[in-house]
């Protein structure tokens, strides 16, 4: 494997949970508001803002931990409904966050987004398979 695969995949690692925990309210209720549990909304906004990529500029991102161009641009658009929930939400408290107006379209875009990287990866790991099975013929 090349080293910008081992790149991507180790970004994916991080950033496809990260977008999944926004796309499930039950995943969010059980364990955000868990004070036990390691991860919180704080933990998720790190990953898809300074660690793994940059929500606000995702597109510097293409390549190296996101697929492709559509990606990209539901990245932003989660950005601007996470801007608009914090809000509605002065506190900033998960708890307060899950409750706001705005929520409903962070989950709604991080679910599509979640999509779209889940296909993206399968399609990823189909080509490596094929590659893999001519190589061998």
């Amino acid at each position: 494997m090349d080293d910008d695969r081992v790149i991507m995949a180790r970004a994916r690692m991080h950033l496809v949970p990260a977008v999944l925990a926004l796309a499930s309210p039950p995943w969010q209720r059980d364990v955000w508001l868990d004070p036990e549990v390691f991860e919180d909304l704080e933990y998720v906004i790190h990953t898809l803002f300074d660690d793994f990529c940059d929500a606000e500029h995702p597109e510097r991102y293409l390549g190296i931990g996101l697929r492709s161009e559509e990606e990209v641009v539901l990245l932003r658009e989660l950005d601007r409904a996470l801007t608009v929930a914090e809000d509605q939400a002065p506190g900033g408290f998960d708890a307060e966050m899950l409750r706001v107006e705005g929520w409903s379209e962070v989950v709604s875009v991080a679910g599509r987004l979640a999509q779209v990287m889940v296909a993206n990866d399968l399609g990823e790991l189909l080509a490596l398979q094929e590659a893999r099975g001519a190589a061998e013929a």
